[in-house]
């Protein structure tokens, strides 16, 4: 019963912790604007980043990664869960929280900078697993850099991620976290994927290259 009540209170956090939407109180805070009402209509670091600024943006991303991060590392350990599971679903919870936040009517956002946290504190308990995230934010940069899609590189990312942590033989409760926040980031990218077919999806101008 002590463990049950453990688990509940840790995922009680971890949702709620999740559930803080950075982006739309960074939006009502700096501009007094509902950030969902602009730019692509998301929360998210990538149209914070559009919409406010740079510094707002890369505020909000390293927030959203920073509560994945705390909702695996920290939670479970002030709880004293010491095991797989725990540290897995406080992070599914969390990711979940991002997604349908209960302070926006249970609407988020998409998820990729959250599950990233979650998957960076993992790395902290299983070492094993720091290759296949390494190579995971590898292949995020790569693909952004060549196509200069922020959706198309957060969608390819999370595909291969399962891929890569059975190619590194990750135990199967990570690997399945892995498909799990693949589909999720597939689905909460619908939206965009429809856009990348028809030629409409924002892109990201680099400097060093031609228009």
């Amino acid at each position: 019963m002590i463990v049950l009540a453990k688990l509940i209170l840790g995922f009680i956090f971890s949702y709620t912790l999740g559930s803080i939407p950075t982006g739309y109180w960074a939006g009502k805070l700096l501009k007094g604007i509902d950030i969902r009402e602009h730019g692509s209509k998301n929360m998210g670091a990538t149209n914070v980043f559009r919409v406010l600024g740079k510094t707002p943006g890369i505020l909000v991303l390293l927030l959203d990664v920073l509560k994945g991060v705390v909702a695996v590392a920290v939670v479970p350990r002030i709880l004293g869960l010491h095991d797989h599971l725990s540290y897995i679903f406080c992070g599914l919870v969390a990711v979940c929280g991002h997604n349908w936040t209960v302070f926006l009517r249970f609407k988020g956002g998409k998820g990729v900078a959250t599950s990233l946290g979650v998957f960076l504190g993992l790395t902290i308990q299983v070492a094993s697993l720091r290759l296949a995230v390494a190579l995971c934010v590898l292949t995020w940069l790569i693909v952004f850099v060549a196509f200069g899609y922020v959706s198309l590189a957060s969608i390819v990312a999370a595909a291969a991620l399962p891929f890569l942590m059975v190619l590194f033989a990750q135990p199967l409760e990570l690997v399945m976290l892995g498909v799990v926040f693949c589909g999720l980031v597939v689905l909460r990218h619908r939206p965009n994927i429809q856009r990348l077919l028809q030629g409409r999806e924002s892109r990201f101008r680099f400097p060093f290259r031609k228009t």
